[in-house]
């Protein structure tokens, strides 16, 4: 149940104005989803190409010893990253013999959601009722309670007693191999670490911060947690097996630089081989490629619709009419977002893959020639029929 519901509503004349300034909105929208889908595709492509690079050039070396007449190379090596070094958090105290040591805060606090519903009046006002609920959960940032509808009894800390780090070990080895800090930072595999009942605080602490449950904890009891408490938290990289692709200097390794001036350097936990490495690196490419081009797609939806906005507010003032007029601009706004980003994406694959993108473009075209069409037929039925 909400503790709280506010209801706004807006006139017909003020919806206009803000419609008018959604086109502007709208506008900027669609530029930024070409300029993004036409760099996307760009960017796929040279990475594309910088990987089969690499895939054709990468050699194999043994992690044993450094063979300097590899120097220079793109080489693939497999073996055990370690280190000898012991990482410690200088506020906690806590240390671990660990590639990484990673420090998590977390901090007791109001939350607010929102829900909204909205209803269209005859003469084309708006009637918003907005409920808003607040609970109390843990969160890893601070959440600014000034901006919550209702302050009175939700004030949050403005600041954090401490904050999330993360340290990485200078020194890690791969066999003979002394493993660059980028690719250390590639290791993404951390288990929690356990702080233990014996765990030695520093004196400056332990007035105020008690051990509970895997970590530490400030506040008067971890059972009911109050809203300020705070839990901290820790996890490690202990040594692992690590599988690596990188240009080889002296017993260590830079990225390797592709014709097309794209670095490679991968990295995956685990022994694999080269071949595996980069059509998992290929992939992550394409997978990441699609999903710009739908973020961009999207981005460009909701700039038609905002720029499409003033028609269904205009004939808002009969609700049902309006209703109908913002269906038919959704769909037409889908329709055009659907044509031109493949007509972007198109002529950016002329640039970058000619062949595809005449396709491509090709099929865009049609698809554009069809909307316009399905348009002007819909017109002309309106215009019948109005005689």
């Amino acid at each position: 149940m909400a503790d709280f519901t506010k209801v706004t509503n807006e006139s017909w004349f003020s919806r206009l104005g803000s419609a008018f300034k959604g086109i502007v909105v709208g506008l900027i929208l669609i530029v930024a989803s070409f300029v993004l889908l036409f760099w996307n595709e760009g960017r796929a492509v040279k990475r594309e190409k910088a990987l089969e690079e690499g895939g054709r050039k990468v050699i194999a070396v043994e992690a044993a010893k450094v063979d300097v007449g590899k120097e220079g190379q793109l080489v693939h090596l497999s073996g055990r990253a370690e280190t000898k070094e012991v990482l410690a958090d200088p506020v906690f105290g806590v240390g671990a013999a660990a590639l990484k040591l990673e420090r998590n805060v977390e901090v007791f606090q109001w939350q607010e959601s929102v829900s909204s519903e909205q209803k269209k009046k005859l003469g084309g006002g708006m009637e918003t009722k907005k409920a808003y609920s607040y609970s109390r959960d843990w969160s890893d940032h601070l959440i600014d309670s000034s901006r919550f509808e209702v302050q009175e009894g939700h004030a949050n800390p403005k600041s954090l007693l401490y904050a999330s780090e993360q340290w990485q070990a200078k020194k890690v080895n791969l066999g003979v191999f002394l493993m660059s800090p980028s690719l250390v930072s590639k290791i993404n595999v951390s288990s929690p670490l356990t702080v233990g009942e014996g765990a030695m605080l520093p004196e400056n602490l332990k007035a105020t911060v008690k051990v509970a449950g895997p970590g530490f904890y400030v506040g008067a009891s971890p059972e009911n947690p109050e809203v300020g408490d705070t839990r901290v938290s820790f996890k490690s990289v202990a040594p692992l097996d690590v599988s690596v692709v990188s240009q080889q200097k002296g017993n260590s390794f830079i990225p390797y630089q592709a014709a097309n001036g794209r670095k490679v350097e991968l990295l995956q936990v685990g022994t694999h081989s080269a071949e595996e490495m980069f059509q998992k690196a290929l992939d992550d490419n394409q997978t990441f490629t699609w999903a710009l081009r739908v973020g961009g797609f999207i981005l460009m939806v909701i700039g038609f619709n905002m720029v499409f906005k003033l028609a269904s507010v205009l004939a808002d003032v009969v609700p049902v009419v309006g209703n109908i007029i913002g269906v038919g601009t959704g769909f037409i706004a889908f329709l055009l977002s659907a044509a031109l980003s493949l007509a972007t994406i198109a002529i950016a694959w002329i640039i970058y893959r000619p062949l595809l993108g005449a396709a491509l473009l090709f099929a865009a075209v049609v698809l554009i020639v069809w909307v316009a069409r399905k348009l002007g037929g819909n017109e002309k039925d309106s215009v019948a029929n109005g005689q």
